[in-house]
Formats: C-alpha cells, sequence, structure tokens
C-alpha cells in the first residue's frame, strides 16, 4: 500500500470519522457491517487486483468515492425504518398529574410510545436505521402506550436518576432539544412517577 499512501491517509481518515460519527448517534451493528462491506469490498478489490500497475492515488480515491456513493444509493432500497406507521395506543399509566405525563412526553415519548414523531430525516438510510432501531429498541424495554398489555417500568426513575435516559446520542448535534430536562424538571418528574402506580415507589 506504500504506493496508495496518500489514498490510504485519505480512506482512514474517513473511517475513523464515519466511526466517531457513528458511536455518537448510535449507529446499529447491522450498519457498521452493510456499510463497511458494500465500501471496502470494491476498494480493496481494486488494490488487489491493480497491486503490480501503476495506478494513481487519484484513481483509487475515486473508486473509494464512487463505491461510498454507489452504496448509498444502493442502500435506499432497504426498507427497514422506512414505515412510520404508529401502531395503536393501548393504554397509558395513570400518571399523577398533567405535569408528569408532559415531563414524560418531552424526555422520553420519541422511543417509548405508540406516538413517535419522525423527523424528516428518518426517511433516508443509514440514518433510517439508526432511527428505528432506537426506537424498536426503547419499545421493547418499555412503551408508556402498550400499559394494558402488561408494560411495567419499574427502573424508570433509575435510569432518569442516573442521567442514562434519555440516552446522549438522543440529544447528540443539537437534536430533540426538549428532551434535555434541567435538574429541577428531573426532580420534578422523578416524584410524580413515584406517586404512579406502576412505578417504582408507585402505588
Amino acid at each position: 500500500m506504500k504506493k496508495y499512501k496518500v489514498a490510504s491517509s485519505v480512506v482512514i481518515a474517513f473511517a475513523l470519522v464515519f466511526l466517531v460519527v457513528s458511536i455518537l448517534i448510535g449507529m446499529p451493528p447491522i450498519g457498521y457491517i452493510v456499510l463497511t462491506s458494500f465500501i471496502a469490498g470494491p476498494t480493496l478489490l481494486y488494490v488487489y487486483k491493480n497491486r503490480n500497475s501503476s495506478t494513481t492515488n487519484t484513481r483509487l480515491l475515486l473508486v473509494f468515492l464512487a463505491a461510498t456513493v454507489g452504496t448509498l444509493i444502493v442502500i435506499q432500497a432497504i426498507p427497514y425504518g422506512k414505515n412510520h406507521t404508529n401502531p395503536p395506543i393501548n393504554g397509558e399509566p395513570a400518571w399523577s398529574s398533567p405535569r408528569t405525563r408532559e415531563l414524560m412526553v418531552r424526555a422520553c415519548f420519541g422511543c417509548h410510545s405508540n406516538e413517535v414523531k419522525y423527523p424528516s430525516y428518518a426517511s433516508v438510510a443509514p440514518i433510517s436505521w439508526v432511527v428505528q432501531s432506537h426506537i424498536d429498541e426503547g419499545r421493547s424495554a418499555v412503551n408508556y402506550q402498550e400499559w394494558n398489555t402488561g408494560h411495567r417500568a419499574d427502573d424508570s426513575i433509575e435510569v432518569i436518576q442516573n442521567g442514562s435516559m434519555p440516552p446522549s446520542f438522543y440529544t447528540t448535534f443539537g437534536r430533540h432539544p426538549e428532551a434535555k430536562l434541567t435538574k429541577a424538571e428531573v426532580a420534578e418528574l422523578i416524584a410524580g412517577l413515584k406517586a404512579t402506580p406502576g412505578f417504582s415507589g408507585g402505588e
């Protein structure tokens, strides 16, 4: 790869940026696999086929760019994350007050409800995969609008209290600013949840 020193540096830099951004936004594992395979595959094949020729850094970069653009175009055909239909609501907790529900809607309903409001960028892969995987994971953990199916949320207070919910990637890059509750709002929410049946501390 010595003859591709410049191109290799660019590709490595791109890979590092991709890795950092992917971690920050919570890319699902399948996203890493698909994107890396589709982009690295043609690039490495080109390097292998031209290992004894006098091809240039520029040509390798063009192959890498073509593989990247081609991949971004092809993955738009993958349906996962494109269906933004919400399931029907099947009951909510008997919230201790309208204020408690308001704070929960702001902080948690983006992934833990059947009233998810999908942002416009949630229709473009691979961002659509990220958004949908967060929602699927959130709903499977606890869905505050599937209360009549036996959902309970005994650890909700704990994860809100320790700051792990909402997760950092949910508000990264200025997204969902409404979910960033102040310390006073967090305390207010926890008190409200403790007074709500079905939560730890609730009756």
